[in-house]
Protein backbone atom coordinates (compact mmCIF):
# COMPACT_ATOMS: atom_id res chain seq x y z
CA UNK A 1 0.00 0.00 0.00
CA UNK A 2 1.42 3.19 -0.76
CA UNK A 3 1.23 6.23 1.51
CA UNK A 4 -0.61 9.36 1.11
CA UNK A 5 0.53 12.01 -0.91
CA UNK A 6 0.68 14.42 1.74
CA UNK A 7 -1.23 17.62 2.13
CA UNK A 8 0.95 20.93 1.46
CA UNK A 9 0.78 22.76 5.24
CA UNK A 10 2.39 26.60 4.83
CA UNK A 11 5.62 26.21 7.50
CA UNK A 12 4.09 28.35 9.63
CA UNK A 13 1.34 26.10 10.57
CA UNK A 14 3.61 23.10 11.21
CA UNK A 15 4.13 23.77 14.74
CA UNK A 16 0.62 25.82 14.86
CA UNK A 17 -1.62 23.29 14.44
CA UNK A 18 -2.24 19.83 16.30
CA UNK A 19 -1.46 17.58 12.84
CA UNK A 20 -1.34 13.87 14.40
CA UNK A 21 1.49 11.78 14.47
CA UNK A 22 1.88 10.04 11.06
CA UNK A 23 0.22 12.67 8.82
CA UNK A 24 1.86 12.45 5.18
CA UNK A 25 2.95 16.17 4.64
CA UNK A 26 4.30 18.64 2.49
CA UNK A 27 5.73 21.74 3.53
CA UNK A 28 8.77 23.92 2.62
CA UNK A 29 11.53 26.45 3.29
CA UNK A 30 15.13 27.25 3.62
CA UNK A 31 17.71 24.79 4.30
CA UNK A 32 19.52 26.43 7.24
CA UNK A 33 21.41 23.82 8.34
CA UNK A 34 22.06 20.40 8.22
CA UNK A 35 24.03 17.53 10.48
CA UNK A 36 24.60 14.68 8.28
CA UNK A 37 25.76 12.92 12.14
CA UNK A 38 22.54 12.57 13.11
CA UNK A 39 20.54 12.92 9.78
CA UNK A 40 18.81 16.17 10.60
CA UNK A 41 17.86 19.60 8.97
CA UNK A 42 16.58 22.44 9.75
CA UNK A 43 14.24 24.16 7.49
CA UNK A 44 13.42 27.65 8.09
CA UNK A 45 10.55 30.28 6.44
CA UNK A 46 9.75 33.96 7.34
CA UNK A 47 6.19 34.68 7.40
CA UNK A 48 5.21 38.40 8.66
CA UNK A 49 7.79 39.17 11.50
CA UNK A 50 8.00 36.05 12.52
CA UNK A 51 11.01 33.51 11.53
CA UNK A 52 9.71 29.60 11.41
CA UNK A 53 12.04 26.33 12.33
CA UNK A 54 11.14 22.84 10.74
CA UNK A 55 13.37 20.14 11.80
CA UNK A 56 13.72 17.47 8.93
CA UNK A 57 14.76 13.68 9.91
CA UNK A 58 16.77 13.07 6.36
CA UNK A 59 17.69 9.53 7.53
CA UNK A 60 15.77 8.19 4.23
CA UNK A 61 16.56 10.82 1.78
CA UNK A 62 20.45 10.61 2.34
CA UNK A 63 22.94 10.76 0.71
CA UNK A 64 21.95 14.02 -0.49
CA UNK A 65 24.08 17.51 -1.12
CA UNK A 66 23.26 19.78 1.50
CA UNK A 67 22.75 23.21 0.00
CA UNK A 68 22.78 25.80 2.77
CA UNK A 69 20.50 28.75 2.08
CA UNK A 70 18.57 26.81 -0.67
CA UNK A 71 14.92 26.46 -1.25
CA UNK A 72 13.67 23.10 -0.23
CA UNK A 73 10.02 21.16 -0.66
CA UNK A 74 9.85 18.09 1.83
CA UNK A 75 7.52 15.24 1.73
CA UNK A 76 7.10 13.17 4.81
CA UNK A 77 5.11 12.06 7.55
CA UNK A 78 5.52 13.55 10.64
CA UNK A 79 6.35 12.37 14.19
CA UNK A 80 7.13 14.13 17.57
CA UNK A 81 10.48 13.61 19.41
CA UNK A 82 11.54 15.31 22.57
CA UNK A 83 7.40 17.46 22.73
CA UNK A 84 8.34 19.04 19.37
CA UNK A 85 7.18 17.69 15.87
CA UNK A 86 9.80 16.57 13.40
CA UNK A 87 8.96 15.72 9.55
CA UNK A 88 10.71 12.49 8.67
CA UNK A 89 11.45 13.07 4.81
CA UNK A 90 10.80 10.56 2.29
CA UNK A 91 11.05 13.43 -0.50
CA UNK A 92 13.65 15.98 -0.12
CA UNK A 93 14.09 17.99 -3.18
CA UNK A 94 15.73 21.44 -3.82
CA UNK A 95 13.91 23.93 -5.65
CA UNK A 96 15.72 26.82 -5.77
CA UNK A 97 14.99 29.56 -8.15
CA UNK A 98 10.98 28.93 -7.87
CA UNK A 99 8.63 31.56 -7.05
CA UNK A 100 7.27 31.36 -3.31
CA UNK A 101 4.52 34.09 -3.92
CA UNK A 102 3.51 31.77 -6.89
CA UNK A 103 4.04 28.22 -4.68
CA UNK A 104 1.77 29.68 -1.97
CA UNK A 105 -0.75 30.96 -4.24
CA UNK A 106 -1.34 27.79 -5.86
CA UNK A 107 -1.24 25.79 -2.30
CA UNK A 108 -4.45 28.42 -1.59
CA UNK A 109 -5.78 27.44 -5.03
CA UNK A 110 -5.63 23.70 -4.36
CA UNK A 111 -7.01 24.10 -0.86
CA UNK A 112 -10.00 26.10 -2.21
CA UNK A 113 -10.66 23.31 -4.97
CA UNK A 114 -9.93 20.33 -2.16
CA UNK A 115 -13.10 22.54 0.15
CA UNK A 116 -14.89 22.99 -3.13
CA UNK A 117 -14.78 19.08 -4.11
CA UNK A 118 -15.52 17.65 -0.55
CA UNK A 119 -18.66 20.34 -0.09
CA UNK A 120 -20.12 18.89 -3.34
CA UNK A 121 -19.58 15.30 -2.28
CA UNK A 122 -20.98 15.87 0.86
CA UNK A 123 -23.98 17.73 -1.19
CA UNK A 124 -24.54 14.86 -3.87
CA UNK A 125 -27.07 11.80 -3.13
CA UNK A 126 -24.70 9.21 -4.71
Amino acid sequence: MLPDAGTYHFPWEINSTSLPEGKAVRTYGRLHSYDMAISQAILTAQHASDQHCIPVCTKFVEPFQAQLGSLYIVLGETEFKDGEIIIKARVFTCVEGINLQLLEKAIEEQRKYFQERRKDHEGSIC
